[in-house]
């Protein structure tokens, strides 16, 4: 048996770019960070941003050009795909993307979300993936977390 499951909780680093395969399946493509804070040998405060390439079909794609916007705050499940290609020089290159199977949006109109975006986002996942309340409170609707808040 095997899993092949991401979640993420993390901003856009783009606004979605939404093209059409020649049946006319939607698909959306966006960047996302997510940050990690955290203290060197030396004690000094780091911190480190990962940039996620994230892919979205169908309906949810449509949804994503609409809502959300760059900076948006988003809950995110999906799977690691890998695509190889050749570059220009002719050089075998690997690319790893992140499927999306749903996502949410969080935080507030003025958090990055689009128009009409409020809290949760109503309906833009296509189904509500059970941990996205609680990853809602548990990062406080957009506001940053700090090491002072994690109790270990």
């Amino acid at each position: 048996m095997s899993v092949n499951k991401v979640i993420l909780v993390g901003r856009l680093g783009r606004d979605p770019e939404v093209r059409y395969t020649s049946a006319g399946q939607p698909v959306a493509n966006f960047s996302m960070a997510t940050d990690e804070t955290y203290k060197d040998r030396a004690g000094e405060r780091q911190k480190r941003t990962e940039w996620h390439k994230i892919v979205v079909w169908g309906k949810q794609a449509e949804i994503a050009q609409k809502y959300l916007r760059k900076g948006s705050l988003i809950y995110l499940e999906g799977r690691i795909q890998s695509r190889e290609y050749t570059d220009r020089d002719q050089n075998k290159r690997t690319s790893f993307e992140i499927v999306c199977s749903n996502f949410r949006m969080l935080g507030g109109r003025g958090d990055g979300a689009g128009a009409g975006a409020g809290a949760g986002g109503g309906g833009a996942a296509a189904e509500e993936p059970e941990a996205a309340p609680a990853a809602a409170e548990e990062f406080g609707h957009g506001q940053e977390v700090s090491d002072e808040d994690i109790p270990f």
